[in-house]
């Protein structure tokens, strides 16, 4: 039975008790021994049953759950650091719900958001909001974030094994601040878990409490078209964007945590507190860090359309340097702000040339929060317009295509018209042909002979 039960049931074919059951009853006959009941092996099977049975039935990701938990690393290590801002982890999550374009109201879809969590206190550092899927740029935006809110960054970054946690961008701007990056296992969340288990309260206190959340999703088939989340958007981004900081910096901020005992702004105060502010690490949030933390778009280079500039995410920027005639139609690097659609920088002459969009005038003079937000909005629309363009086309096509045979149509009918008088007497059917009357010397009223032979007779004499 025992060895049934790990050659026949523990594999990854995932038989039945009842299958394998049958099996080894067929080979107990065969030898002619006295087979156990199927109340007997399911009790083995049962016996057997916990993390190394469902490795074998299932793989390492559905084993996980039951592997042995390591709460210390070591004796004296305490699991999430000694102090705020020494471990800080980075992850990101869709979230379960729609916005909607402040202007036209149309559908923008679901938002990525990116947090930066202390371990120490469990706070949230920073938040960023985009449309964008997970990407080295949302990495480098949420620790400019954390900057300009806290004027420092943690010591130790924990990411997971994400393409966007491996760009030479985002390890060059970990370096230049002598931060540790450690990659935690695949597919391994414990490791993560201070960030995983907030994705999962945000969604449960703050987003599934929201008008067009996507939690009826998770049975589409069930979906109709009255109750589709994306019919039912109603949160344009700024509005989502600025309740989400609400509960991050000061819901969530101010509410007992279970594993502190108390609130994590408390708990962050405290242990600045007691172990020093550092003022060493402090990092000043001028013209070098935002440099080291503008993003570059897929390419990374744009070519200078004479006239026109640089085109990034749809847009079009213009310098005073591409007006030199050595320049134009060269591919040169690119960076734009995230915060600032009017502005960005093209590497021109050996150096990083500011460029203005023509959205500059609009965007003068607001604030950074206010030029984010509005920023982020319009990529997303130009992206939808652009996502929509194929569709277009097609449209665009199919009715180009249908006109021009209609135009084939009506030329063939013009030409028909015109030619049908032009056709020879002898090309014409017999039933065509001009019928004339039996006296061709018919005398008129006037007493003039009147020619008839090559007049039209239609119907009947």
């Amino acid at each position: 039975m025992s060895e049934f039960i790990g050659s026949d049931y523990e594999t990854l074919k995932q038989k039945t008790k009842y299958a394998s059951w049958i099996a080894l009853k067929l080979a107990c006959d065969r030898r002619g021994i006295v087979s156990p009941s199927y109340k007997a092996f399911s009790a083995a099977v049962l016996s057997r049953s916990g993390f190394d049975q469902t490795l074998k039935r299932q793989g390492p990701r559905a084993a996980y759950s039951q592997e042995a938990f390591y709460w210390q690393l070591e004796f004296k290590t305490p699991p999430h650091g000694d102090l705020p801002f020494e471990i800080g982890h980075i992850d990101h999550t869709e979230l379960d719900v729609e916005s909607v374009c402040s202007r036209t109201g149309r559908g923008l879809g679901r938002t990525w958001m990116t947090l930066l969590t202390d371990a120490f206190s469990r706070r949230i550092l920073a938040v960023h909001l985009t449309f964008d899927p997970p990407s080295y740029r949302s990495c480098m935006m949420v620790l400019r974030e954390c900057v300009r809110r806290h004027s420092r960054l943690p010591q130790i970054a924990v990411v997971d094994g994400g393409r966007e946690f491996h760009s030479t961008y985002f390890e060059t701007l970990l370096a230049r601040y002598e931060l540790i990056k450690k990659t935690r296992p695949s597919a391994k969340p414990r490791f993560g878990s201070v960030c995983e288990r907030l994705f999962g309260t945000a969604n449960t206190q703050f987003v599934h409490n929201l008008k067009g959340n996507t939690q009826l999703m998770v049975r589409v088939r069930q979906v109709t078209q009255s109750v589709n989340p994306s019919g039912l958007a109603v949160w344009p981004f700024e509005e989502l964007h600025q309740r989400l900081t609400e509960y991050a910096y000061e819901v969530y901020d101010t509410i007992d945590h279970p594993a502190l005992g108390q609130t994590p702004r408390e708990a962050f105060e405290s242990g600045l507190a007691k172990t020093g502010h550092r003022t060493h690490r402090l990092i000043p949030y001028d013209r070098e860090f935002l440099i080291l933390t503008l993003p570059t778009t897929v390419r990374g280079m744009a070519k200078i359309v004479p006239g026109k500039g640089v085109q990034i995410h749809y847009l079009f920027y213009w310098s005073e340097a591409f007006r030199n005639p050595e320049v134009e139609r060269q591919n040169v690097a690119v960076r734009y702000d995230p915060f600032d659609v009017g502005t960005s920088y093209a590497f021109v002459g050996g150096q990083w040339t500011e460029c203005h969009s023509e959205h500059y005038v609009t965007f003068h003079g607001r604030s950074q929060k206010e030029i984010m937000l509005a920023s982020e909005e319009l990529r997303r629309t130009r992206q939808c317009h652009s996502q929509q363009l194929s569709i277009t086309a097609t449209r665009l096509a199919n009715f180009l295509e249908s006109v021009e045979a209609q135009e084939v149509l009506l030329q063939q009918r013009l030409t028909d018209a015109e030619s049908r008088h032009l056709r020879p007497a002898a090309s014409r059917t017999q039933a065509e042909q001009p019928t004339t009357l039996a006296n061709p010397t018919a005398i008129a009223a006037n007493g003039k002979p009147l020619k008839i032979a090559n007049t039209h007779v239609y119907g009947e004499m």
